[in-house]
């Protein structure tokens, strides 16, 4: 199915559904997957629910009513949201909502016949999820949150901030196709900038701290972080990692500035 096409009868759906529950007594509830790579604690992740459940509302979807939504939130293990999707496919849902690069691809992995709406992905062709932009094909679609090359121009902002930096340590994911293509990107403008770059694996809370820790005792040090649901997961201690070695940072997303990031 085309994307616009695709987009046509999810759009088309959301408005006739509530209006044919009402119409016909005895219509099934319709039943929505919703797939996170996320901790059910995080007050990130707490918001973007309540963002989804408001504009369900809005489109005329009363929960318990004409719509029921099961909720999977993983985390990052791989183990945890395999089995997550595993879970959300045998219920059959009419659609499962899948949020970053971490949960879509197990979902793709147990279905490719529920129609999945992907958010936060850094680049769906890359990664294979679809087979283009203009055109995804099979059973997914959804949101790309930026380009590969936006992250040439963090590591610019970086410099722009702190010119006297020439060493930076970039934390990135590495199990997702994002991770080193983002890394590669810096790099390209590396040279340029008179930086050194240093990768850092974000899976990993106790890596990230003894790689950063190590790092800051180095001079003319700074932070470039891109996108992945790890670095998002471990916010926090990189934020306070940070402060503590007064290293300048630049972050991928504004969350990272709400919880403290300067």
């Amino acid at each position: 199915m085309h994307r616009r096409d695709f987009i046509k009868v999810v759009a088309g759906s959301a408005v006739t559904w509530p209006f044919a529950a009402r119409a016909q007594q005895g219509e099934r509830i319709r039943r929505v997957g919703v797939l996170m790579a996320v901790t059910a604690d995080d007050a990130e992740a707490q918001a973007r629910i309540a963002a989804f459940v408001r504009g369900l509302q809005q489109l005329g979807w009363s929960i318990g009513k004409n719509i029921q939504v099961d909720y999977r939130l993983a985390g990052i293990d791989a183990d945890t949201l395999r089995k997550y999707a595993a879970e959300l496919v045998a219920l059959a849902p009419d659609v499962i909502l899948s949020q970053s690069s971490p949960a879509i691809a197990p979902l793709l992995q147990a279905t490719r016949s529920v129609p999945i709406v992907f958010t936060l992905v850094a680049d769906p062709v890359g990664a294979g999820y679809v087979e283009s932009l203009a055109h995804p094909g099979g059973n997914a679609t959804g949101f790309t949150v930026f380009e590969y090359s936006i992250a040439a121009k963090w590591l610019e902002l970086l410099k722009e901030i702190d010119p006297r930096v020439t060493r930076v340590a970039v934390l990135r994911e590495l199990a997702v196709a994002a991770g080193p293509a983002q890394f590669s990107a810096a790099q390209t403008v590396a040279p340029a900038l008179g930086m050194e770059l240093r990768p850092v694996d974000t899976r990993d809370a106790g890596e990230i701290e003894r790689t950063i820790t190590a790092f800051a005792q180095g001079s003319n040090g700074g932070l470039l972080v891109t996108g992945s649901s790890s670095s998002t997961l471990h916010r926090n201690l990189i934020i306070a990692l940070a402060a503590r070695y007064r290293l300048p940072a630049v972050y991928f997303e504004r969350l990272f500035v709400a919880a403290g990031g300067v």
